[in-house]
């Protein structure tokens, strides 16, 4: 018998407390066959970047794993009027088409702003939304989205904020480096990209360094050739 790559999880919406079925990707079943500069992953077969949002069916609230389950003072009143007032309840359970994915990143973005949530983390909900534009080659999209999560990568950095989410210093720098460069701001992807050459040595992040080599060589090659 044939595993399907999907289960169901129950989960408990941190704002209004009621229970609600999401769909979620089996480990096992998943299967990188590339990974872009950007550290976009392209997946054969179902592809888990779907399901990451989880969509309360009742208020309307869209948040992941990483979403605090803390409200700071008027915050739950700001959701309450601006998203679960005007929302029409249905569920996001089951196998998600690639709009309805979009639709759940974008309104998880809205919510972590009302709510308040760290920077890094509202940068990565930007950047995953920008892949998905990216696999359906809507351009514009994805660049708007690339836009809003390189900014709000550099707020992160500046404020701190992305200690202790998982994120180091050098792949920060790395990230703001390269989602310059893929927006033509060269000027602010060479400040990023020499920040992650200066600290090499006191990091372990040996791959971050390879990636940033490889690319400030590509960079360069390209400007001798332009001068040229």
């Amino acid at each position: 018998m044939e595993i399907t790559p999907y289960y169901d999880k129950q989960m408990t919406c941190i704002h209004c407390q009621k229970k609600f079925n999401t769909t979620k990707i089996r480990k096992s079943t998943v299967k990188v066959v590339t990974t872009d500069s950007d550290f976009h992953p392209t997946y054969e077969g179902v592809n888990p970047l779907y399901y990451n949002v989880f969509v309360c069916e009742h208020c309307g609230l869209a948040f992941t794993e990483d979403f605090s389950t803390y409200f700071a003072p008027g915050t739950r009143e700001a959701l309450q009027s601006r998203i679960c007032n005007h929302w029409q309840p249905h569920s996001f359970d089951g196998e998600r088409t690639h709009n309805q994915a979009i639709q759940s990143y974008q309104l998880a973005i809205i919510c972590g702003e009302i709510k308040k949530e760290k920077n890094v983390l509202l940068a990565g909900l930007a950047l995953r939304t920008a892949w998905l534009y990216r696999e359906q080659g809507k351009t514009d999209w994805e660049i708007r989205f690339l836009e809003s999560a390189r900014d709000k990568y550099v707020e992160s950095y500046l404020q701190g904020d992305y200690q202790g989410l998982g994120m180091g210093e050098l792949k920060i720098l790395y990230l703001i480096g390269e989602l310059s460069r893929k927006l033509g701001d060269i000027d602010m992807a060479t400040r990023y990209f020499s920040r992650v050459l200066e600290k090499q040595r006191t990091s372990n992040e040996t791959r971050i360094v390879q990636m940033t080599k490889e690319i400030w060589q590509e960079m360069r090659e390209k400007k001798e050739k332009d001068i040229g």
